[in-house]
């Protein structure tokens, strides 16, 4: 083990050190969000950093960039109160790293890399065609993270969209075989194979 002190990581160049500190915290999901202005001008933009809060009520909230990085996912859900998270598949992970791109004000993403919106639910923002696993968000509560600029933008779960195959019965979903991707770090992906499924844990005494 190499020991790496805040000193160090100071001397390097930003890309390096967003690289190295992105990969300490381990694997993410990896999903889209889709969200829609007023006039519904789609955009869609990729996250990795999606948390779950409670599941009653089930709360999931991501983090989102400094405004001037990315504006217009966090502007989109202000004025309209809701969006769309999509779990990315294999034949996806092109389209969707290059959502990362700095588009321009107004432009598709959807469009611009070739996926495709799929309106379900009577929700007013689409999904991602193809996605494995979809689901759909009212905005809660946005909370300012002044340390850094960035935000923590807090849903409500209002639909979601699954293959029972992929479920089990006590609520469980196989993600390995629904065949969602993982990331690491800010571009490299990952299939997924399950390891071990543990029981609830509780005390045993000896």
């Amino acid at each position: 083990m190499k020991h790496f002190s805040l000193a160090d990581l100071a001397d390097w160049d930003r890309f390096t050190r967003a690289n190295f500190v992105n990969s300490l915290s381990g694997f993410k999901s990896a999903s889209l969000i889709a969200s829609q202005d007023k006039d519904q001008n789609l955009n869609l933009a990729i996250f990795s950093n999606i948390v779950h809060l409670g599941a009653d009520p089930a709360l999931i909230a991501f983090v989102n960039r400094p405004l001037e990085a990315a504006p217009h996912t966090l502007r989109n859900i202000e004025a309209t109160g809701f969006y769309t998270i999509n779990h990315i598949s294999v034949d996806q992970i092109s389209q969707a790293h290059q959502t990362s791109a700095k588009y321009a004000d107004g432009v598709n993403e959807f469009a611009e890399v070739g996926l495709e919106p799929m309106y379900q639910a009577d929700f007013p923002v689409p999904f991602v065609g193809g996605s494995p696993v979809q689901y759909a968000m009212k905005l809660e509560q946005i909370i300012p993270i002044e340390l850094n600029n960035t935000f923590l933008v807090i849903g409500s779960l209002q639909h979601a969209f699954v293959d029972p195959a992929c479920m089990d019965a006590d609520g469980f979903l196989n993600l390995d075989e629904a065949g969602s991707v993982a990331s690491l770090g800010l571009s490299a992906y990952y299939d997924m194979n399950l390891v071990q499924k543990l029981p609830y844990a509780r005390p045993v005494l000896k």
